[in-house]
């Protein structure tokens, strides 16, 4: 390659990094920033996450499903009915079907646990949809709600 055409070469690559550079800069740093600070000035809970707290302490987000694998508590949906397998909801009657295990198991009745679920249920768009329940709330409320059953829960 003679000089010239290394020169032209050089010459022509300087446009292409310069662009490179500018891009990276304002797509990789000052854009995720700018958002970053409107989701904590504008939605400071959303933009953290939701985290759910019990006596203070982080115990999940409510935005994703937490593993419940005790018999006291509410489970989540099976990975197979959900498409992210994160889903934090489960439909009124999957809540309804795993009552009668919750109150054997804790000694609660089953028409207060049935109360909980009703109390706790969120709709959907007018028409659209079935009514759901968030798992974590459910739990938490249970653990509230019932100090002597769940204490070794609170600790």
């Amino acid at each position: 390659m003679t000089e010239k055409q290394e020169e032209k070469w050089n010459i022509s690559l300087r446009p292409i990094i310069g662009i490179t550079l500018v891009s990276l800069l304002i797509c990789g740093l000052l854009y995720p920033f700018f958002i970053t600070g409107i989701g904590q000035v504008f939605f400071p809970s959303q933009a953290n996450g939701d985290v759910a707290k019990l006596n203070g302490q982080a115990i999940g987000s409510i935005l994703i499903a937490q593993n419940f694998t005790q018999p006291v508590f509410f489970y989540p949906r099976p990975a197979n009915e959900s498409a992210s397998s994160v889903d934090p909801d489960i439909t009124v009657q999957m809540a309804y079907s795993q009552i009668p295990r919750i109150s054997n198991a804790t000694g609660i009745s089953s028409a207060a646990l049935t109360d909980l679920v009703n109390q706790n249920q969120q709709g959907t768009f007018w028409v659209f949809g079935n009514p759901y329940v968030d798992v974590l709330q459910l739990n938490l409320l249970l653990v509230q709600d019932y100090p002597s059953v769940y204490s070794n829960f609170t600790r």
